[in-house]
């Protein structure tokens, strides 16, 4: 008679090959995407490289409504998230209706902002001749100021004038010269290289540039969810797959601080090597880039919890009451009522106050022509007479 393979075994190895046996069957029939989920990924991390002024090549995006879907609960996307609202594409452009008679005058020649119709426009006169120029988009909410993308003849103009709430008109754009300029065409402003224009939609926008191509018609105005996680439609593939073994999106919170401060944030608020090749902008000048200034504070270099988002959650509306910041600051310093010192609280205490650190920490800049007030994120003692530093 004849043995099969399986009487020649030991009970031992039988055992063993029918537990083999009873897994390869369960491994055969389990439901798609949840294996995924149990094994570790062996695949390269297609967005470990993401940041976002760079374009991912071979993703799409999907926009915010399909994200919310989802994640809903995280994000608040109103008229308070300075993100969301960074641009507007200039026909549609709220603020526009409510800024009246904008005016100004540089030697012979007179500004205006018109609506026309459906659409608004960058008007200049030398009292002769007249250039009209469409405004394509504006950038930023208007609550402290607005600049304008122009087109003309072909190419885009960062608009020689900006909105400033502070005043309720026109003054020239910060960096722009203030002399008259030499032409009509001149004066609407300064000329944007295909360069610049990547430049300036990839931090004011999403998905502006796709295929290495500037993408005006297909962008989404503002910074939406996939301006800081990447192009979406690997992610929403995996989740209807039921897969959390790779998410196919980038997660910020995996950097460290100073990457995520300098690189990440830095990108577009600009970090310290960003600024440091930027000319003329030591001092005062470099005041509204909150990386490199941060990057500077004494005794809060390198600490792994001093990062943007330690303080500011890019899903909200910026809080602004200055109390807030608190409990940012006692997360690390000790305080004068409660001495002891902890792993997470060692930082000596504040020998003044324990309530509204950043009045006194974080000082409030007047940036000459800016009609704005900023936060100088240089954390220090202020002392008072002091210049800021550079």
């Amino acid at each position: 008679m004849r043995h099969t393979v399986i009487e020649k075994l030991t009970d031992d190895n039988r055992r063993i090959l029918l537990r083999l046996i009873v897994l390869l069957l369960a491994l055969a029939t389990y439901p798609s995407g949840e294996l995924d989920a149990q094994a570790p990924s062996t695949k390269p991390d297609l967005f470990s490289k993401w940041r976002p002024t760079r374009e991912f090549a071979g993703g799409h995006y999907v926009g915010n409504q399909l994200c919310l879907q989802c994640h809903k609960e995280k994000v608040r996307f109103d008229s308070d998230n300075a993100m969301a609202r960074a641009a507007e594409r200039g026909d549609e452009c709220a603020s526009l209706s409510n800024f009246q008679n904008l005016t100004f005058r540089n030697g012979p020649y007179l500004y205006n902002v018109l609506r026309k119709g459906p659409q608004n426009y960058f008007v200049v006169t030398d009292g002769r001749e007249v250039v009209s120029a469409r405004i394509r988009f504006c950038f930023g909410q208007g609550k402290l100021g607005q600049t304008y993308v122009l087109e003309y003849d072909g190419t885009f103009y960062e608009s020689r004038l900006s909105y400033y709430r502070q005043i309720g008109n026109l003054d020239f754009t910060i960096l722009h010269n203030h002399s008259v300029p030499p032409s009509l065409r001149d004066a609407l402003g300064r000329p944007l290289t295909p360069e610049a224009v990547t430049g300036c939609f990839s931090c004011h926008t999403t998905g502006a540039t796709e295929g290495g191509k500037f993408e005006m018609d297909h962008l989404a105005p503002g910074v939406g969810c996939e301006a800081c996680h990447g192009p979406g439609d690997r992610h929403v593939i995996a989740m209807k797959a039921h897969s959390v073994r790779d998410l196919q999106i980038f997660m910020p919170e995996k950097l460290d601080s100073d990457e995520l401060t300098q690189e990440f944030c830095g990108a577009c608020h600009r970090g310290f090597e960003q600024v440091l090749s930027l000319p003329g902008q030591d001092g005062i000048n470099n005041i509204r880039y909150q990386p490199y200034r941060i990057f500077n504070s004494p005794g809060h270099k390198g600490d792994v919890r001093i990062s943007c988002v330690a303080c500011h959650n890019p899903h909200n509306r910026l809080e602004r009451d200055e109390s807030f910041y608190d409990a940012k600051c006692l997360a690390c310093h000790l305080t004068k009522s409660d001495p002891v010192k902890t792993i997470a609280r060692s930082a000596p205490a504040c020998p003044s106050s324990d309530t509204r650190c950043v009045s006194c920490h974080m000082q409030k800049v007047d940036l000459p022509g800016a009609h704005a007030v900023f936060t100088d994120h240089w954390i220090r003692v202020v002392k008072p007479g002091e210049q800021v530093p550079r």
